[in-house]
């Protein structure tokens, strides 16, 4: 099952708070689910779909695309919500479990289809951000192999726990799933990379070149 956390987009994405205000930031972020969610609807492979969430918008566009909505009702975070979706899966007899996040616009439906295609009868796929310190996909069979910890560092320690379960575990470097945006130089990334999603449009009627240089400038 793919499972994508979604935590309140009215309050998402405070880090790009030099560059833009809270209603944009909001914009982005649901133009991003946006992208993800349609290139896993456009995936004609693809498993069932859980969206994690409280967030009502992200809710009601889960139920646009038809996918299944894991109610997250205390918020507590991706690392929490993906807790508690791991174990309704495992409660179902779900065999596996990919997680990825809403903010990887230019996600194709082929690198899921390669992660699937990689993926070993029993261990595990990790796919890092572009920085290599986040980890923007994760697959694991069985659904419960290991626990998934989210944040700014996550792909050592993930790599580290699928390591220890014995178990293969796959390196992938997907150059769209790759692409996170989370702060001023994330956005910056997507708007210089080709491509053509909601996020890419909305983000580029901004004119936000000014808005960069005085970040840099502002940068110690």
């Amino acid at each position: 099952m793919i499972l994508v956390p979604i935590k309140n987009t009215d309050s998402a994405k405070q880090r790009l708070a030099a560059v833009v205000d809270q209603p944009s930031r909001t914009e982005l972020a649901r133009a991003m689910l946006h992208d993800v969610l349609s290139a896993i609807h456009n995936w004609k492979n693809r498993p069932e779909v859980g969206i994690v969430t409280g967030d009502p918008f992200a809710t009601d566009l889960a139920r646009e695309f038809g996918f299944e909505v894991i109610p997250d009702l205390e918020n507590p975070g991706e690392t929490g919500a993906i807790e508690m979706a791991t174990r309704v899966c495992v409660e179902r007899g779900v065999d596996s479990t990919l997680v990825i996040p809403g903010d990887i616009p230019l996600i194709q439906g082929w690198e899921l289809e390669e992660i699937l295609t990689k993926a070993p009868a029993e261990g595990s796929v990790l796919v890092p951000a572009g920085d290599g310190r986040g980890t923007n996909a994760a697959f694991r069979r069985p659904a419960n192999l290991f626990p998934l910890r989210f944040g700014n560092d996550s792909f050592k320690p993930h790599h580290t726990s699928a390591q220890a379960t014995g178990k293969p575990c796959i390196v992938l470097n997907l150059p769209g799933i790759a692409v996170d945006v989370d702060n001023p130089a994330d956005l910056r990334q997507l708007l210089s990379l080709a491509g053509d999603t909601r996020a890419q449009r909305l983000a580029r009627v901004w004119n936000l070149e000014n808005r960069f240089l005085d970040v840099t400038a502002e940068a110690p």
